[in-house]
């Protein structure tokens, strides 16, 4: 199972708000709910995040094998 809790850990250090995330970088409120529920995510909002937060894939999602 793919799970985004290390993505509101960075947003943290990075001192970024979901608000900043929907209002500077067009974000939706659709995309972000799912990550919250850990849905399915396009590679391409994986990419932007990587990319607005200047980090890695893995700094954002983990695997765990159930």
């Amino acid at each position: 199972m793919i799970l985004y809790d290390k993505l509101w850990q960075t947003l943290k250090e990075k001192n970024i708000s979901q608000y900043k995330l929907i209002k500077t970088y067009h974000i939706s409120t659709g995309q972000l709910d799912r990550l919250r529920k850990n849905g399915n995510v396009s590679t391409y909002t994986l990419n932007q995040l990587c990319e607005i937060l200047d980090c890695d894939l893995f700094d954002i999602i983990e695997y765990r094998k159930d």
